[in-house]
């Protein structure tokens, strides 16, 4: 394994340039530009003679069409009876019936746009081709949350009942957008769709189930509640990066954060290519997916591992050839009674899918996210595995081992305190705290980036679990070089990495971070 030589002492002061063992990426936006090149093949332009006439105002954009969902509703009605005489008697598969219904609904807006020009109200391409995508939405179950999610730009949606939709965008602004649907039933209908066709484990909502989490055909996760809730609510969570590599984040990306910087990216590869035992910790909206997304790049692509997910976020629907010998698993939802146990007839947890991970013979077990009792067969079965991850919530680096031992409680009455921190001390080797700062409030943005990577030692005085960090906070919080790694050196040496090329970066006490932060507070506070 190669990785790359740094090419300077930061320790020597050194002309400012970029502070990286990388090549530096252009200057973000606000620094100074070349001027603009003239126009006309490189003469200038003249000035309009005195007294010409002023030059006409540009027109407006023309407003975005207008749909009537009356006839939405109407024509998806047509075209669902269309298809439905196509299916009778017949033997066909998904990507027949996918081309039969483009067909039909092609058919049933072109007859409707023909009906009401002849009417005398023409309708303009344009709006013929917004009414096919929505009748087709509205077919598949979507309806005009479709739109929503074919919107690039958009990061996070929270639908506060059928008319208040809250879009939350790249770079945090934050924008209103139309209803819906007409009622609130149409809502809950639009969802109970929506469950009905996600993936291959049973979901609902019903009044025996109000709440539900699935992920949408374009890998979107969706959060739902009713019935105990003053109106329907949902929240739908983009994943833009559902193929992301540590490259990626260490600023090889412009539509990406800077997460890691090229020493942290080649300590992490280390670490994967080693066979160390991974958690990613921090808030919700930090970035824990798309930081465990780069590390599974890293994954060969003929290993066979195990991937547990309540639903499916981690990996695109499509993999194509990475991740070709993963075996996905999902956890299914309890209908009905109870049993003696309490849980709901026919559900299979995380936690019981671990144990049969261990039967299929690999060496990495990743489950996507531990928020219950199921962080205690994780933690078992990273005693016996190499390489395997998991992602928690935690509010700061320090919190993460009582947040695991809170969970591990959770377990059962004969699971105690000192117990849990003995399995993590023994399971983990690694933790990676992931920072969110939010700064929209006053006129920033949000930054997300790795603060912390503390090396898990094992069990200190007082059976608390002690750690090393190896990478700490820098002057403005972004992780820099603190300490070299004690107990997984030797790990890292038989992969070709040698930790001691960190030591000269922690005399100097800097990073290798290739664009500068732009923050709108002067002074800060990093957590610990």
């Amino acid at each position: 394994m190669r990785f790359e030589p740094v090419s300077h002492d930061p320790r020597v002061a050194r002309q400012p340039a970029a502070t990286s063992i990388a090549p530096p990426l252009a200057p973000a936006s606000g620094g100074p530009h070349p001027p603009p090149a003239p126009t006309g093949g490189g003469h200038p332009q003249p000035a309009p003679p005195a007294g010409a006439a002023p030059a006409p105002p540009v027109a407006p954009a023309p407003p975005r069409p207008r749909v009537d969902f009356a006839v939405v509703r109407e024509l998806r009605r047509e075209l669902s009876e269309r298809l439905t005489l196509w299916q009778r008697g017949r033997e066909f598969d998904a990507d027949a019936e996918d081309v039969e219904r483009a067909r039909l609904a092609v058919a049933v807006v072109a007859e409707y746009a023909d009906a009401v020009r002849r009417a005398g109200t023409p309708m303009a391409a344009g709006e013929e081709r917004l009414l096919l995508d929505q009748v087709t939405a509205e077919l598949v179950g979507l309806g005009r949350l479709q739109t929503l999610l074919v919107d690039g730009t958009i990061e996070e949606v929270h639908i506060l009942g059928c008319d208040q939709v809250r879009i939350t965008r790249h770079g945090g602004g934050v924008d209103w957008a139309d209803p819906i649907a007409d009622s609130d039933d149409e809502l809950v209908e639009i969802l109970q769709a929506a469950a009905r066709r996600a993936g291959a484990t049973e979901r609902s909502l019903s009044t025996s189930k109000p709440t539900l989490d699935l992920q949408l055909p374009d890998g979107s996760r969706l959060a739902a509640v009713f019935l105990v809730s003053h109106r329907p609510y949902a929240v739908i969570r983009k994943h833009n990066t559902l193929e992301v590599s540590l490259d990626d984040i260490a600023g090889g990306r412009g539509d990406l954060d800077e997460m890691i910087d090229p020493l942290l990216r080649d300590f992490l590869r280390a670490s994967m290519r080693a066979g160390l035992n991974i958690m990613v910790a921090g808030l919700a909206g930090a970035g824990k997916t798309t930081v465990i997304r780069a590390l599974m790049d890293e994954i060969p692509a003929d290993e066979p591992y195990v991937l547990l997910e309540e639903s499916r976020e981690l990996l695109p629907t499509r993999r194509g050839h990475k991740h070709r010998a993963v075996m996905s698993f999902e956890a299914r939802e309890g209908h009905g009674e109870r049993g003696l146990d309490g849980r709901p007839a026919g559900e299979v947890s995380i936690a019981d899918l671990i144990p049969v991970s261990l039967r299929m013979g690999v060496l990495r077990i990743i489950v996507g996210e531990v928020r219950s009792r199921e962080i205690v067969p994780m933690l078992q079965a990273m005693t016996t595995s190499r390489g395997s991850m998991c992602t928690i919530h935690a509010r700061s680096p320090g919190g993460v081992g009582e947040r695991i031992v809170e969970l591990a409680l959770s377990h059962g009455r004969e699971m105690t305190v000192d117990q849990a921190r003995r399995m993590a001390g023994n399971a983990l080797d690694l933790i990676v705290y992931v920072t969110v700062e939010d700064e929209t409030a006053i006129g920033g943005r949000k930054h997300r980036f790795v603060s912390h990577v503390e090396e898990v030692i094992g069990v200190g005085e007082g059976s608390r679990i002690t750690t090393t960090t190896v990478f700490g906070p820098g002057p403005d919080g972004r992780a820099v070089p603190r300490h070299l790694p004690e107990r997984v050196r030797d790990q890292l040496l038989r992969v070709g990495y040698d930790a001691r090329l960190l030591g000269r970066w922690i005399d100097a006490g800097t990073g290798a971070w290739r664009r500068p932060r732009h923050t709108r507070l002067g002074a800060r506070t990093v957590a610990r």
